[in-house]
């Protein structure tokens, strides 16, 4: 049976996450309830170890049983840094666990879009959110083609209002103007959506927003987000 407010946790690994997932699950699934596992030493401890080891995946593990000991119906990992952990929570756990972008990436394959573009304000989201892309086109769209561009700015990571800009600048310069459509591969670059598809004209996917659109498809199948709810009134 459904619950009328499932409970869906999210574990973090850096504070502004826990906002933009929360802000998005508020947009797109209100009826969620959310609850937010905040471990701000994860992503210093994994850069100080050169990558992930058997201590820091076993530590992931033991948040990820802490919240399902508590109920969660349902996980999303906003850090991507700790994606592979997820293949091991699945088998463990019979509840839905999404890595950060995996909904985003799914959305975006699943769409009309021939010419999808990544756009990232650090270096290393750009080479792993392709890697991710790519991954899953033989399961979602192997007969489609798909041509990926990419683009970095550095300065939109604290550009704050002007970070659309900054991205929209950078998209151009890689070629990525006729792109049908345009994937962040940071949570931190969320705000800047709107605005950013304001700018290049196509649609602008974000990770917690897709995220929390399939967790709401899996887990109160046809209940409105806010935003349909409102255009609807």
């Amino acid at each position: 049976m459904i619950e009328p407010q499932p409970l869906v946790a999210m574990i973090h690994a850096v504070p502004t996450a826990h906002r933009i997932a929360e802000e998005a699950f508020a947009r797109e699934f209100p009826r969620a309830t959310v609850w937010n596992v905040l471990d701000d030493r994860l992503l210093d401890d994994a850069r100080r170890a050169g990558g992930l080891t058997g201590a820091l995946r076993r530590r992931m593990l033991r948040l990820i049983g802490h919240v399902m000991d508590g109920g969660a119906q349902a996980l999303l990992l906003t850090c991507s840094s700790y994606g592979e952990v997820v293949d091991t929570a699945r088998a463990l756990w019979g509840v839905p666990v999404l890595k950060s972008d995996e909904a985003m990436f799914r959305a975006a394959l699943a769409g009309p879009y021939r010419r999808i573009a990544v756009v990232a304000s650090t270096p290393p989201a750009v080479p792993a959110a392709v890697a991710q892309l790519e991954a899953l086109v033989p399961a979602v769209r192997p007969d489609r083609p798909l041509e990926i561009v990419t683009a970095l700015s550095e300065e939109a990571a604290t550009a704050d209002e002007a970070a659309a800009g900054h991205l929209a600048a950078a998209l151009h310069a890689a070629g990525g103007a006729g792109a049908d459509a345009v994937l962040l591969a940071q949570y931190s670059l969320t705000p800047a959506r709107a605005a950013l598809a304001e700018l290049v004209g196509v649609p602008v996917l974000d990770g917690a927003g897709a995220a929390a659109r399939e967790l709401r498809e899996l887990l109160a199948p046809g209940g409105p987000s806010v935003a349909a709810a409102a255009v609807a009134s």
